[in-house]
Order: C-alpha cells, then sequence, then structure tokens
C-alpha cells in the first residue's frame, strides 16, 4: 500500500463531539483516511468520567497515550493507573474500561489498528452520553464498530477498589 502524501490533520480541522461532562472527542482519522490502518482520536475527559464501558475488539489493538491527568484502566481483570507520558496498548480480545480517575480529568489519544470506520460510533456515544438514545441503539452495531460490550457491573466494582500503580 502506497500513499502519495502525508496525512495532516490540525486542531481545527478535526470534528469535535461534546460530551456532557465538559470533555469531548475530537475525531482525527477515519480508517478510511489511511487506507484501514489506522483511527485515532483525542478524548477529553471531565473529572471523574468514564471513557468506555467494559468492552473488547475482536480485530484490532487499542493504544491510548496519557497527555495529562491520570487515567485509571481495567485491563482483563486488573485495575491500573497511567498518568500523564504513559502508554497502554490493549491486544484484540482483551477485555478493557477506561475513565478518568477520580479527582482528576484526562486528555488522551487514542487509536485503534487497523482502522475501523468509528467516527459514526463516536457521535453516537455522544448522543447517549446527552440523553438523546438509549446505549441499547449501540448493540445491533458491535460487529461494524469492533466494539463488542460486556457486562458494565465488573467495571463499576473494579472503580470503587484502589487501582495498582
Amino acid at each position: 500500500m502506497t500513499f502519495p502524501h502525508a496525512l495532516v490533520v490540525r486542531a481545527e480541522e478535526a470534528e469535535h463531539v461534546a460530551l456532557p461532562h465538559g470533555g469531548g472527542f475530537h475525531l482525527l482519522v477515519d480508517a478510511s483516511g489511511t487506507g484501514g490502518v489506522l483511527g485515532a482520536n483525542r478524548l477529553v475527559l471531565g473529572e471523574g468520567a468514564d471513557g468506555a464501558r467494559p468492552h473488547y475488539h475482536a480485530v484490532s489493538w487499542e493504544l491510548f497515550h496519557v497527555f495529562d491527568g491520570t487515567v485509571d484502566f481495567l485491563l482483563d481483570d486488573r485495575m491500573t493507573s497511567v498518568g500523564a507520558g504513559g502508554l497502554v496498548a490493549v491486544p484484540p480480545g482483551m477485555p478493557h474500561a477506561f475513565g478518568a480517575a477520580p479527582g482528576t480529568g484526562a486528555d488522551l489519544l487514542v487509536v485503534l489498528t487497523p482502522g475501523i470506520e468509528r467516527f459514526d460510533y463516536f457521535r453516537a456515544l455522544g448522543r447517549i452520553q446527552h440523553g438523546l438514545e438509549p446505549f441499547e441503539t449501540l448493540l445491533p452495531e458491535q460487529e461494524r464498530y469492533d466494539v463488542h460490550f460486556l457486562d458494565p457491573a465488573v467495571w463499576q466494582a473494579a472503580r470503587a477498589r484502589p487501582p495498582r500503580r
């Protein structure tokens, strides 16, 4: 696969999907913009806000780079916290969830590779978080977005325990 030019996305060009906790998704590049190699977004989370409930990706790796704040991750059944400058790479099939640590917000880059067309997924999450549609509207789309949802009670219980550092 050869690309005739580099991809450049300036901050002001990225679509912003607002979230009710004051954060939001900055949609940087979808899979179609990289020939399916990757998709990327910047996610800003308000203080203690959940980023994603438990799920796994059947096809893709998901990489998280924390720019600012601290992010709590559930990786399989283990909680861990990662601060600014840290990186987490989750392989296909591994259950995971994440959110801003209590008392802090977070700013992170999220990259999925190989890329899946997911901008519509992030737009739907924005509508769901604002109460404009129910979460259940995403359930039939799990294969399409390579996001396979798991029991949210696992994440809720894990968030109640202190993470390992």
